[in-house]
């Protein structure tokens, strides 16, 4: 007899949900981490009182109301718009790229005026079919743009030539003929009052928990605990590389405690020049309009990747996603898990994307 109807591995947002979902059937849930923390990366640290968004700013943002009203029924969250500020070595521009950007670049007053100077900008990528990030970025915003907000800042956050990068990375920036600095177009929008975690303890209450403990350490004691794995990790260490290392790039935090109320006035602000080595620096109070007497920054630097690091973003170049394929072809033939998340499915998600992906299987495997 098995001890749990569900062993899930990672206990993130598609783990926690996933285990949400089976509890609610009734079904018996033993949840794993190898961090000492349950949450994945939407876990908060608290700091003088602020909740730190631990590894990296997360921005609750979705138009999927049946995904607004699932998290809603565990948290409130509050009116946080994601506004952030550039900085090109000392010059402030608004983001997304909207009439505010345009004004502060070339004075430009009136829809007609910007879209008139772009056209100038694009000149001969105007009508060209993109093979790349810079091709593509040149075609969408012209050259001012594309020298002062993009091309170091997208270099530096993937370690490589703009020229060396898929045109489709850049298709998801915002770009807009209005004075408006919001940076998603989603509906509903938000930061959890009091941060993530009450979310996912949530989500969670009820199943067994075992932090600090390593799958493949412990991989065949813990596959006989259960009926189903839901696996939520590394795609390729999974199978333990058989057809080669997928790639990734990683991040490095450092967080520091100011003695000032207000830093940056701003939860985020990009430094989108090459000689700045961080990508950002998230001042976390500001994400749930804190008044505390001191203030928490955190510097976001972007890392390669390997495997003694988390791997944050997948490198999905045709080599990785061929690669990829070929491992979720064997995923596909394993009996009894399931794969998902953004690791297991080596794509990038946002947190709407996960969950919805998490009920969505969750209600495959469970109504069968």
């Amino acid at each position: 007899m098995k001890q749990y109807d569900f062993l899930i591995v990672g206990s993130g947002l598609f783990g926690a949900v996933f285990a949400y979902k089976a509890m609610q059937q009734g079904k018996s849930c033993l949840v794993i981490d190898k961090r000492n923390h349950v949450g994945g990366n939407t876990y908060c640290d608290k700091v003088e009182d602020i909740n730190i968004h631990t590894y990296g700013a997360h921005i609750f943002h979705t138009s999927d109301a049946e995904v607004w009203k699932f998290v809603n029924q565990f948290v409130k969250f509050n009116h946080f718009v994601n506004s952030p500020i550039a900085n090109y070595k000392g010059e402030l521009y608004n983001l997304p790229f909207n009439m505010n950007t345009f004004y502060q670049l070339w004075k430009v007053k009136t829809p007609k005026e910007a879209e008139d100077k772009i056209k100038e900008q694009q000149g001969q990528y105007a009508d060209i079919d993109p093979k790349n990030l810079e091709e593509q970025a040149l075609k969408l915003a012209g050259k001012d743009i594309y020298q002062k907000l993009i091309k170091e800042y997208t270099e530096k956050q993937w370690g490589c030539n703009a020229k060396d990068l898929p045109a489709f990375i850049i298709k998801r920036l915002p770009f807009r003929f209005t004075f408006d600095n919001n940076y998603f177009n989603d509906t509903y929008q938000g930061i959890p009052i009091g941060g993530y975690n009450p979310l996912t303890e949530k989500l969670l209450k009820g199943a067994d928990i075992l932090l600090n403990t390593d799958f493949f350490a412990n991989r065949d004691e813990l596959k006989n605990k259960a009926k189903t794995i839901v696996y939520t990790g590394m795609l390729d260490t999974y199978f333990d590389y058989c057809y080669g290392n997928l790639e990734y790039r990683s991040l490095k935090f450092e967080t520091e405690t100011l003695d000032t109320d207000n830093f940056q006035g701003n939860a985020v602000i990009n430094y989108t020049d090459a000689e700045t080595p961080f990508t950002r620096i998230i001042e976390h109070k500001h994400f749930e309009f804190g008044s505390q007497p001191r203030t928490v920054i955190t510097k976001e630097y972007p890392q390669k990747w390997d495997k003694t690091k988390e791997a944050y973003y997948p490198i999905n170049n045709e080599k990785n996603d061929s690669l990829a394929e070929k491992y979720k072809d064997l995923a596909g033939k394993e009996k009894n898990v399931i794969f998902g998340g953004r690791l297991a499915d080596y794509k990038y998600y946002d947190m709407d994307k996960v969950i919805r992906l998490a009920l969505d299987t969750a209600n495959k495997y469970l109504n069968k």
